[in-house]
């Protein structure tokens, strides 16, 4: 038997949907982040699995369309982060923490400098 078309027969997992998943983390925020291993456990194994994009932020800055056009190869812009300030680290778009560049095999990373509660980070949502 093929493995691609057991695959294909197996019927699709349900979904949560996005209310069901911000209410049990909800619940999980207001009672303290409860571990793992904690009676909330099960709720939370809906999400662990769901990929996420982590990105850091170096800064930002505005600039007309016209300037924008006339960027070109050794153009500089100036950000309105000062220089030795922590980056943001967001994950989909929402800031987490803040944290600062090293360098891991020969790779960029961050170091995390300030994390955000859970409490905090789920208000945002």
């Amino acid at each position: 038997m093929d493995d691609s078309n057991a695959a294909a027969e197996q019927p699709e997992q349900p979904r949560p949907d996005s209310e069901q998943v911000a209410g049990q983390l909800e619940t999980s925020a207001n009672d303290g982040g409860s571990s793992a291993q904690g009676e909330d456990a099960p709720q939370l194994d809906v999400i662990l699995d769901i990929p996420v994009t982590v990105s850091m932020e170096v800064g930002a800055t505005r600039m007309p369309i016209r300037k924008l056009l006339q960027l070109n190869q050794g153009s500089v812009i100036e950000l309105e982060r000062m220089a030795g300030e922590p980056l943001d680290v967001l994950v989909n778009g929402t800031l987490i923490a803040h944290g600062e560049v090293v360098v891991v095999n020969e790779k960029f990373g961050i170091r995390m400098t300030d994390v955000i509660s859970p409490s905090e980070r789920i208000q945002k949502l």
